[in-house]
C-alpha cells in the first residue's frame, strides 16, 4: 500500500519524540534525548493495537485515521478495511523510522511542519471565531478606523533612462528628453516607448509600476510618487533623476480613497482580532519554553556572514507578492480585504518568524 509524503511528514510532525527516541537507542542518529523519548511514550495513546520497533499505534490514532476512509456497505468499516488502516499506520512508522535514520528530520521544511503542529495544538486551538462578539469587533473597528480605509492611489507608468560606464550622464538625460519629447506629442504610445526603451523591471509590462499610494513602495524612489500624485491623469512629467537615473512618467488612471463600513469589513476586522490574539498567545508560549533553555549565540560567526538579497531590490511586478495577491491587480482590497494587516492565520507568514501560522479551530 502507497503512502503518501505528506502523511509521512505528518507522522513525523506527531510523533517524533517517542520514535526519535527508540531510533536513538538503536544508535540512530535523531539526536533525542531518552528521557524525551520516556515523556512520549508515556503520552495516552489509548489502547494500544500494533507496535512498530517499540513505537506504539494506538486507538486514537487509528479512530483519527479511520474516520477518514469511507465505508464500502456505507455504514462500518468492516475487518479487512480496519486492518487496511492499521497496515497503513504502520506503514508509516516504518517510513518514518528510516527519515530520522537518514536525518529528515533537520529539513527546515519538516521542522516547519513539526512547529506548525506544536503551535496549533498547544497554542492556537484554543482561539474561536466565537470568542469574538460583535461589540468586540465593531469596538476594534472603531478604534482602528483609519487601518480600513482604502487610500487614494494612481497608476504610474514609467520610463527609466540609466546613466552607466558605457552612458555619460548628458547622453543619458538627452535620451531621456527624446523620450519625452516623443511620448509627450502622442500620450497613447508610452507604454509601447517604454516597452521598447525603458531599461528597469517594469519594461516588459509597459513601463506600469502598478497601483501606488502616496506613501509608496519598497523599490521606488518616493520622488517618483510625489511627482505622480502632482500629475494629471493621462499627463506626461519632465524628465527628472533619481538615484537609478532619469525618468519620465505617466499616471494612466486613479483611484479614489474608499471607507468601508463596518459590516463590510467585518471578516476583516475578525481576521486582524484573532491574529493579534494567536501573536500574543505565540508570544506568551516562547517565554515559557525559554524559561529554563540553554541557547548561545556566536554573534562573531554571525556577524561574518553576508547575506545579498534574492529580490535584486523589488519584487518582479509579475510576481505576486507576500500574502497573496498580484500588486497590480490588488485582488485583495479589491475583494474587500484589510490593507496593509498582516496575513490571515492560515494564509500568511508570521512577521518575524518566516513560519506559517496555522489555521486556528473554529474556522
Amino acid at each position: 500500500m502507497s503512502v503518501s509524503f505528506r502523511s509521512v511528514v505528518l507522522s513525523l510532525s506527531m510523533s517524533v519524540l517517542s520514535t526519535a527516541a527508540v531510533v536513538a537507542c538503536d544508535g540512530g542518529e535523531a539526536g533525542v534525548t531518552p528521557a524525551d523519548g520516556e515523556a512520549a511514550a508515556a503520552a495516552d495513546v489509548g489502547e494500544v493495537l500494533a507496535s512498530v520497533n517499540g513505537v506504539q499505534v494506538g486507538s486514537k490514532e487509528f479512530l483519527t485515521a479511520a474516520e477518514r476512509k469511507a465505508p464500502a456497505n456505507g455504514e462500518s468499516l468492516s475487518p479487512e478495511e480496519k486492518k487496511e488502516v492499521l497496515d497503513s499506520l504502520v506503514e508509516e512508522k516504518l517510513l518514518y523510522a528510516q527519515a530520522l535514520k537518514k536525518g529528515l528530520d533537520q529539513d527546515p521544511k519538516v521542522q516547519k511542519v513539526m512547529v506548525n503542529t506544536l503551535l496549533r495544538e498547544e497554542v492556537y486551538s484554543t482561539v474561536k471565531n466565537s470568542d469574538f462578539t460583535d461589540e468586540m469587533l465593531q469596538k476594534y473597528y472603531d478604534d482602528h478606523k483609519s487601518e480600513f480605509i482604502v487610500p487614494e492611489k494612481v497608476q504610474i507608468r514609467r520610463i527609466l533612462v540609466k546613466v552607466s560606464e558605457a552612458r555619460t550622464d548628458e547622453a543619458a538625460k538627452a535620451e531621456a528628453e527624446r523620450l519625452r519629447k516623443e511620448v509627450s506629442g502622442k500620450p497613447d504610445s508610452f507604454k509601447d516607448v517604454a516597452a521598447k526603451f525603458s531599461e528597469d523591471m517594469y519594461k516588459r509590462r509597459g513601463g506600469d509600476v502598478g497601483f501606488v499610494s502616496k506613501e509608496g513602495k519598497p523599490g521606488l524612489d518616493q520622488e517618483i510618487v510625489d511627482k505622480a500624485f502632482a500629475l494629471e491623469t493621462g499627463a506626461v512629467s519632465e524628465a527628472f533623476k533619481t538615484g537609478d537615473g532619469y525618468n519620465i512618467i505617466q499616471v494612466a488612471t486613479r483611484r479614489e480613497q474608499v471607507e468601508r463600513t463596518f459590516q463590510q469589513m467585518k471578516g476583516s476586522v475578525l481576521r486582524k482580532v484573532k491574529n493579534d490574539r494567536m501573536k500574543e498567545l505565540y508570544d506568551g508560549y516562547i517565554t515559557s519554553i525559554k524559561t529554563g533553555a540553554t541557547i548561545t549565540v556566536e554573534d562573531a560567526k554571525l556577524a561574518e556572514i553576508e547575506v545579498k538579497s534574492a529580490r535584486r531590490g523589488a519584487a518582479l511586478p509579475s510576481m505576486p507578492l507576500l500574502g497573496g495577491g498580484d500588486e497590480h491587480e490588488e485582488g485583495g482590497e479589491e475583494a474587500g480585504e484589510l490593507p496593509g494587516a498582516p496575513g490571515a492565520p492560515g494564509a500568511g507568514m508570521r512577521p518575524g518568524n518566516g513560519l506559517s501560522a496555522p489555521k486556528p479551530a473554529g474556522e
